[in-house]
């Protein structure tokens, strides 16, 4: 499975006819690759490329005299194979925003409604452009609504939308961008759980929090989020229930117990202490959420916050134990 989108950079010198033999011949051999006019200026001073594909992938290139810059959604040519790959913010400025400009364009021409929202659109580009996740990142947005139930995809879509329009996860664009994965094909289990992760963020910012993604712990896990202002400096590890109709679990109730199990006795057991488990219970419609809030079940783990978020931005939940965060503007709590 592909990973999401990277720059590929060779030191080496590029001439135009080198380009053509080196590059496009090969793809056009291979996949019936076509070059054609890019679509943006870069404008600084470097040569750019566009091949587009039969399959329907993309390809760009650029090159100046310090060396050049490739990424693709497609096959890499093997004159390109043994070269480093770089992320986004690792590459020169012009490269990085020209490549940007033309990938953009491709995804708003093909799923049109995201040009809508451009935040979105931006922060998960390397998943949905990528080679493998291209089709099932855009539908778990367009048809599945992003995890959310009886919720439409636009409500969803600006719910993210707004969030990531306040800036607090770009500089780990890829890291977070790519826990929606690149598979081919929708799971909408393991897809709703990583939106989760972008959920407990936005609380956690919402509260006031600065969220630093993925902090490695002594025992060689990483947990999801550390929240720090001021005064606090706290580790989160989010997990999210599947609705009781997708699982063995007896009821909702009975699935919010299993599933904080199963993270109390496997990660933050080994861990030691000192977290604190929020517990996503989004994807559960009304009657499911109904029985939880009413019964507000312990989940095995102190500290732990069980909560509902709803696209209209309301949530609301409950508290187990002491709580080391102040979440009070970020959640109605029921107890």
């Amino acid at each position: 499975m592909a990973r999401p989108l990277r720059f590929r950079y060779s030191p080496e010198t590029w001439s135009e006819q080198r380009v053509r033999h080196d590059i496009l011949q090969p793809l056009r051999s291979n996949i019936g690759a076509t070059a054609v006019a890019p679509r943006h200026d870069i404008g600084a001073d470097w040569t750019t490329h566009r091949f587009e594909m039969a399959n329907g992938d993309v390809a760009l290139f650029a090159h100046s005299e310090d060396g050049a810059y490739w990424m693709g959604n497609t096959e890499t040519p093997s004159s390109l194979w043994r070269t480093d790959k770089f992320g986004w913010r690792e590459i020169p400025y012009h490269v990085a925003r020209w490549t940007q400009r033309e990938l953009l364009s491709t995804l708003h021409k093909e799923d049109p409604w995201l040009a809508d929202y451009p935040h979105i659109s931006w922060f998960f580009l390397p998943v949905f452009m990528s080679k493998d996740g291209r089709e099932s990142t855009r539908a778990f947005f367009r048809e599945h609504a992003a995890g959310f139930p009886d919720a439409g995809r636009r409500e969803t879509t600006q719910f993210f939308e707004d969030f990531l329009a306040t800036g607090a996860l770009d500089e780990y664009r890829h890291v977070m961008s790519g826990k929606l994965g690149t598979s081919d094909h929708v799971d909408r289990v393991r897809m709703s759980a990583a939106m989760a992760e972008f959920i407990a963020a936005k609380m956690l910012v919402d509260a006031g929090y600065e969220v630093v993604p993925e902090i490695e712990v002594t025992t060689g896990h990483s947990l999801d989020f550390r929240a720090k202002d001021d005064e606090t400096n706290r580790l989160v590890e989010v997990t999210r229930p599947q609705p009781p109709k997708n699982r063995a679990a007896a009821g909702p109730v009975a699935a919010v117990r299993d599933t904080a199990e199963t993270k109390t006795n496997g990660q933050l057991a080994e861990h030691g202490g000192g977290a604190t488990l929020f517990v996503d219970c989004s994807s559960f419609r009304d009657d499911a959420w109904n029985a939880v809030r009413g019964e507000q079940p312990d989940v095995r783990h102190r500290p732990a916050v069980v909560y509902r978020v709803r696209p209209d931005g309301h949530v609301e939940g409950y508290r187990k134990g002491s709580v080391p965060l102040d979440l009070d503007d970020a959640i109605e709590f029921l107890d």
